[in-house]
């Protein structure tokens, strides 16, 4: 199981998973009812995932569901760290990025995981597998999709109510509840929608950060003194430093590589 966690690189398809089949890749195996990536930050979801792909393994007793501080959270974690050590899993948990809630750290981690658990069951899910009963066993277990629609429901009658109590002789404020209800309705759908941009942004930022990299190395490679003066690694930094986007400097580097070869030796060369 190693090999397979240690070769999912940041460039893996993996990581280019959406947020959307994530969470239903969540909901669906775990009969949850998840709207964010941040909501599986505790790191219980991340334990049940291991107990489905590994049965057994998980002391599902230990896991905290309704883990709600950093110190209850970076107790799940532990439990996952010794559970990856357990199954010679080389991958190091970055305990300290996903308590604080960040999307983007939540969503990659769970992109590995999905990863992950897609290559030790063929992403076929075990239908033996009940994820509600193997909860019930855990010592603090909490029925996340109650949890979750009811602060769902919450945040979004929380406008009108708070308009009745304060309007209270007030009729107006009271008739106008439907109204503030679709505002907080469209208020959570742009919320997410700016989630949504935002991540993408960042992993586009994190994909231009890579490839920047390396188009760094090759540059400090062509700079050094034995390479720098040979026709490849002119017609190289011909291609790196073309500042018109428009016209391909690909021609030009051709041509430089091509006076360098000697048609005596490619004559000798095809005989």
């Amino acid at each position: 199981m190693a090999f397979a966690a240690a070769n999912i690189g940041m460039m893996d398809g993996a990581y280019f998973v959406g947020r959307n089949e994530i969470l239903s890749w969540i909901n669906a195996t775990l009969q949850l009812s998840l709207t964010k990536v941040e909501e599986a930050a505790s790191g219980a979801v991340q334990c049940q995932m291991m107990d489905m792909v590994h049965p057994g393994v998980v002391p599902m007793h230990k896991v905290n569901f309704d883990a709600k501080t950093e110190y209850d959270m970076i107790q799940n974690y532990k439990l996952l760290q010794e559970v990856f050590n357990k199954l010679k899993i080389e991958k190091h948990i970055e305990v300290n990025k996903l308590v604080k809630g960040r999307p983007l750290d939540n969503l990659e981690f769970l992109q590995w995981l999905k990863r992950y658990c897609d290559s030790v069951n063929g992403g076929i899910m075990n239908e033996n597998y009940n994820p509600v009963e193997r909860r019930c066993k855990g010592g603090k277990e909490r029925n996340l999709r109650g949890s979750h629609k009811s602060s769902k429901s919450l945040q979004a009658n929380s406008l009108p109510n708070r308009g009745s109590i304060d309007g209270g002789s007030k009729q107006g404020k009271v008739c106008a509840t439907p109204s503030a209800e679709n505002s907080a309705a469209q208020i959570l759908e742009l919320s997410e929608k700016i989630a949504d941009l935002k991540l993408s942004v960042d992993n586009m930022e994190k994909e231009r950060d890579f490839y920047f990299a390396k188009l760094r190395d090759i540059e400090i490679l062509c700079q050094r003194p034995e390479l720098e003066h040979l026709p490849m690694t002119k017609a190289i930094c011909k291609i790196l430093y073309a500042a018109d986007a428009k016209d391909s400097p690909l021609a030009e580097a051709q041509e430089l590589i091509g006076r360098s070869v000697d048609p005596d030796m490619l004559a000798d060369e095809a005989e």
